[in-house]
């Protein structure tokens, strides 16, 4: 076998790092999560469930963002 070199070391680890993060924020999206933010309390008059979704995908988009990025 053919010894990588550093870009592809790179490439793959990059991969890698962005797998990890779809899997995360599948979790963090998914059903047992979101029940435990979904009741009728307000935040800066925003319901919670609403601002979970929305802090979570803000933190997708950012860090998939960096990852590509770096």
């Amino acid at each position: 076998m053919l010894p990588m070199s550093p870009q592809e070391q790179n490439e793959q680890r990059r991969g890698q790092r962005l797998l990890f993060v779809s899997l995360l924020f599948a979790v963090l999206l998914n059903f047992p999560l979101l029940a435990v933010f979904n009741h009728q309390g307000l935040v800066w008059d925003i319901p919670v469930l609403y601002l979970y979704v929305l802090v979570a995908w803000a933190a997708l988009v950012l860090l998939t963002g960096w990852l590509v990025k770096r």
